[in-house]
C-alpha cells in the first residue's frame, strides 16, 4: 500500500518504518525460521521472491505493511533499519464488501524482543493508524490455536474470540471499533509521533526497485 510508503510511527518501545528494499535481506534471514513458518503459516521462498513480494505489498492496494524497529536503537538514526528491525505488522483489507474490516497480524521475530510489550505497542500503533487513515472500525486477527501468548495479547487489547477453525487449527479474534474503543484506542496511542520517512541506503550491489 503506497498510503504509508513516506510515513514513521515513532512510539516508546517501537518504531514502524514502511516495507523497503534495505529491509528485505533482514526479512528473509527470519523468514528461514521453521518456527516463524509456522506461527505465520508461510512457505519459505527465496531472496528474489522476498524482494518480488516487497514490491507487490508496496503497490497492493489491500496490504498496509510496515517494518517494526528497536526505537531506542534506531533513535536518531545513527544505526541501519536493518540493525534496529524486531518484526513486522500488517493489516489486510482484502474483504471487498467490507472496505472497513482490517486483519491484523504482528510477528516479533527476534527472539529476545519477545514478552517485553514491543508486539502490544506495535500492534496497537498499526489500529489507531488503521482507524485514523484508512477508515477502519473492525479488526479480526487469526492465530494458529498453539499461539497461545498472541492470543493473550490480542484478548487483552478487547478482541473476542469468534471463531475456531480445527482444520486450520486457527482462532479468530474480533475487534469492534465503537466510540468508547476508539478513544481507547486513541488514549493509548497519544504518545506516538509521526514523521516523514528519509530512506535507508541498501546494501551494496542491491538495486532500488
Amino acid at each position: 500500500m503506497k498510503i504509508n510508503q513516506n510515513t514513521v510511527l515513532q512510539g516508546q518501545r517501537v518504531t514502524l518504518v514502511p516495507y523497503k528494499s534495505a529491509h528485505v535481506p533482514r526479512y528473509h534471514e527470519w523468514m528461514q525460521s521453521e518456527e516463524l513458518q509456522r506461527l505465520t503459516a508461510s512457505e519459505p521462498l527465496s531472496l528474489e521472491q522476498e524482494y518480488e513480494m516487497q514490491r507487490s505489498w508496496r503497490d497492493d492496494a489491500d496490504k498496509c505493511t510496515f517494518i517494526v524497529l528497536d526505537t531506542a536503537r534506531w533513535a536518531g538514526q545513527e544505526r541501519a533499519d536493518e540493525d534496529c528491525m524486531v518484526g513486522d505488522v500488517n493489516l489486510f483489507l482484502t474483504d471487498a464488501e467490507d472496505p472497513t474490516l482490517g486483519e491484523i497480524e504482528i510477528m516479533i521475530a527476534e527472539p529476545s524482543y519477545r514478552g517485553r510489550g514491543f508486539g502490544k505497542e506495535a500492534t496497537l500503533m498499526m489500529m489507531s493508524y488503521g482507524v485514523r487513515n484508512l477508515g477502519i472500525t473492525k479488526f479480526e486477527a487469526k492465530i494458529g490455536q498453539e499461539n497461545e501468548t498472541s492470543i493473550c495479547m490480542f484478548k487483552k487489547l478487547h478482541f473476542k474470540e469468534v471463531a475456531v477453525n480445527s482444520v486450520f487449527q486457527e482462532v479468530t479474534l474480533r475487534l469492534d471499533v465503537g466510540d468508547q474503543e476508539r478513544q481507547w484506542l486513541l488514549e493509548q496511542t497519544n504518545h506516538v509521533e509521526e514523521k516523514s520517512y528519509v530512506e535507508p541506503k541498501l546494501p551494496a550491489g542491491t538495486l532500488e526497485t
